[in-house]
């Protein structure tokens, strides 16, 4: 069984694999003949995590509208990554203090 941080960190990366993919579909949005990427994200076994990858969309095109959202909602994992990292921290921190 993986550590909650290590849980985090890999979706921390998976968010921003997320954000970046979305950012590179905006910034090709005029591009002719352009597929949009794709990022598809499956568990890792033994609950340690999450492995994401990037592919192409079979058709061309993109939707400005779909990618905001995207963009939106990996900005959201990724906060919610980072505060599952930070409770962690706290819990270890005050567990700790009450050994000490």
């Amino acid at each position: 069984m993986a550590s909650l941080s290590s849980i985090g960190i890999s979706g921390l990366q998976a968010a921003q694999l997320r954000l970046d993919s979305a950012a590179h579909n905006v910034a090709n949005l005029n591009t002719n003949g352009f597929r949009r990427q794709t990022v598809t994200q499956a568990d890792l076994p033994d609950l340690s995590g999450t492995r994401a990858s990037v592919g192409k969309a079979e058709q061309e095109g993109v939707a400005l509208e779909a990618e905001v959202v995207e963009q939106m909602s990996a900005t959201y994992a990724f906060k919610a990554n980072l505060k599952s990292i930070q409770t962690q921290d706290d819990v270890l921190g005050s567990l700790l203090d009450t050994r000490a």
